[in-house]
């Protein structure tokens, strides 16, 4: 059995990774620096992974970390100390990982590396993993830095760093949210449209322990669909006219491009607003 440390084990991604992992007979050890309101079905370490000596606390013992503890978007707080606490705890665990000889260190990159929000238009689309570096915000910028420390530590340590560039996650519950951007499609061209279900993250949370990579690798994680009751192509020309399109889109196709997920990690996304509302 895989012991895996799952940080930031009491917000959104975390609460689901654990409940993931746990359903595929891991053995999971969670961490947060708050306790969650919620029973995930293990004890929950409190530690704050800025310190490292608390970092490699919670990591003692582990085989793999799935890392998804760090300050979740841009303007919560200011935006000094969301790029210093997001690059501090990413460091600390990266390099506790590597002194701790770990297995494997799957953690939570962002679609914002990508140019988001797309107030500049993107250069083309479906975007995909080379549309990168594209940072707008301090946010954006501590996740490409961390990438950047992924390369170095993947060097250093031997062992696979797996980035997940999770589009904007979203459950059940936000979906009743989707038509007023039907009514105003101008309201999510920040990110082209896209999401991905809480329950889809955390399958590539797990995806990302399981699979056949090496290396520092980073995969955009997004639903295979848009927000959106009309086409693709439609609504993008109707938003970005001058952006060119470098591949057939299917008619609601997520224009953040999957096919590397799909391809490296097997990612399959089995669920989307559609099957909630009526489209």
């Amino acid at each position: 059995m895989t012991k895996v440390c799952v940080t930031g084990a009491s917000g959104r991604a975390g609460k689901f990774t654990v409940a993931e992992l746990l359903a595929h007979d891991y053995q999971v050890v969670a961490t947060d620096v708050v306790l969650p309101r919620q029973d995930l079905g293990v004890p929950v370490l409190r530690a704050d992974l800025t310190d490292y000596g608390q970092t490699v606390e919670a990591l003692t013992g582990v085989d793999a970390v799935v890392h998804l503890a760090n300050i979740p978007a841009p303007d919560l707080f200011p935006p000094a100390r969301t790029f210093a606490e997001n690059a501090t705890m990413n460091y600390n665990v990266f390099a506790a990982a590597t002194a701790l000889h770990l297995d494997r260190v799957v953690w939570a990159s962002s679609e914002t590396t990508l140019g988001l929000p797309f107030d500049t238009p993107p250069d083309y689309a479906p975007i995909d993993e080379a549309h990168y570096p594209h940072p707008t915000t301090s946010y954006s910028l501590s996740k490409v830095v961390t990438e950047t420390l992924a390369e170095q530590f993947t060097r250093w340590a031997g062992i696979p760093f797996v980035g997940l560039r999770f589009s904007n996650i979203v459950g059940p519950a936000e979906y009743a949210t989707f038509p007023q951007v039907w009514a105003d499609p101008a309201l999510r061209k920040w990110n082209l449209w896209g999401y991905i279900d809480e329950r889809d993250a955390a399958t590539a949370c797990r995806l990302g322990l399981e699979a056949e990579v090496s290396g520092a690798e980073a995969f955009i994680i997004a639903a295979a669909d848009t927000v959106l009751n009309r086409p693709s192509a439609e609504v993008l020309r109707e938003h970005f006219p001058d952006v060119p399109v470098t591949a057939e889109l299917g008619e609601y196709e997520t224009l953040l491009s999957i096919d590397k997920a799909t391809e490296v990690l097997g990612f399959q996304p089995k669920h989307s607003w559609r099957d909630t509302l009526a489209g």
